[in-house]
């Protein structure tokens, strides 16, 4: 049943362009380059009008470890100190964005790598959960060893539905400069049915830990939690009730932008992951924004130059800092969950 119902919630998640609104060719001497499809007549996407590939756009194909080869775009900027990687929403593919990323790769002077989830645009496989989390990993790799971006100079970016592969790699990447939020979710079923509570079977689960004990509590009194020792109740807790809601770490400097009008990812969903986060860096409430447009509002650009000037002026004095303070409040976080876990077994 919770199989079926994962499902059900990543049929509402995933909505590929169809067709897709690009095409990838290989050029003279084996590079890649990209082709718009959404006109009439096909043009290039970032090179010249012979289709050659240009020296600030690098197409690449790559390889994720559940075997889809999945299509990204590096765009250079040689004024950049940061690199952003960018996870799009569900209704577009790389085509649609790349105007975006030019701009945002200029505005912000930034290098920016944003990505197709597998079976969008010209990436193999189907859209799931777990392929998007293998897709992030084969992308953040080619970032370390193609490029040599360390997590310390990296921001990472989730627009919508892109903010669950987001967080996932921000949970293993301690020493992240810093994480954006864009009209983000705290879960797939959660943005069709308003609940505060968080279904083991759901997709992208965000919760903070005292949600999953709660639920665990109340699902554990259907299977007569007295009869489990300790280790069995804390292995039943995390199977199933997985603490997938990964820690926005003080270092971490998550920032979050949302539309006060947003008809499909409602604004509590924004402001509930900003409240989770320890030490949060400035929300931006577009009012009147919705769910696609808020790239449109001059509010949008300013708080995102101001963000990363601030995430480039941060010290490694900082950053050591707070990465020390990070820690030893997780190691209280994890004394004060198995307190509590100890007293729902009294």
């Amino acid at each position: 049943m919770g199989c079926l119902i994962s499902q059900l919630a990543s049929k509402f998640a995933f909505f590929p362009p169809s067709p897709a609104t690009y095409a990838v060719k290989k050029c003279d001497g084996g590079k890649l380059s990209a082709v718009s499809t959404a006109g009439s007549t096909p043009l290039p996407i970032g090179g010249d009008c012979n289709g050659s590939p240009s020296p600030s756009l690098d197409v690449l194909l790559l390889d994720t470890k559940r075997g889809n080869k999945i299509v990204a775009f590096y765009l250079r900027n040689p004024c950049a100190r940061l690199t952003v990687l960018y996870s799009h929403g569900n209704a577009a593919d790389l085509g649609q964005l790349f105007d975006l990323f030019v701009q945002l790769k200029a505005n912000l002077r930034v290098n920016l790598m944003g990505y197709d989830y597998s079976g969008y645009g010209a990436s193999t496989g189907k859209p799931s959960e777990s392929n998007t989390y293998a897709d992030i990993e084969a992308v953040y790799e080619c970032l370390q060893t193609d490029y040599g971006v360390s997590q310390e100079d990296l921001i990472l970016y989730g627009q919508s539905v892109g903010s669950g592969p987001t967080l996932h790699l921000a949970a293993k990447l301690p020493r992240l400069r810093g994480v954006v939020l864009h009209s983000a979710i705290l879960s797939g079923l959660r943005v069709v049915c308003r609940v505060k509570f968080t279904f083991c079977c759901d997709i992208y689960k965000v919760r903070s830990a005292s949600d999953s004990l709660y639920f665990c509590w109340r699902y554990s009194g259907n299977i007569e939690l007295y009869d489990y020792t300790w280790r069995e109740f804390y292995w039943l807790e995390r199977e199933i009730c997985p603490f997938s809601f990964p820690n926005l770490s003080s270092e971490l400097f998550p920032s979050t932008i949302q539309g006060t009008e947003d008809n499909i990812v409602n604004w509590f969903h924004g402001n509930g992951l900003w409240k989770m986060a320890k030490d949060p860096y400035e929300p931006l409430w577009v009012k009147g924004g919705g769910h696609c447009n808020l790239e449109l509002y001059p509010d949008y650009i300013r708080h995102l130059c101001k963000f990363i000037q601030e995430m480039e002026n941060i010290t490694t004095a900082t950053r050591l800092r707070k990465i020390r303070q990070n820690l030893h409040l997780n190691k209280k976080s994890k004394s004060h969950n198995k307190i509590a876990i100890k007293r729902i077994m009294l």
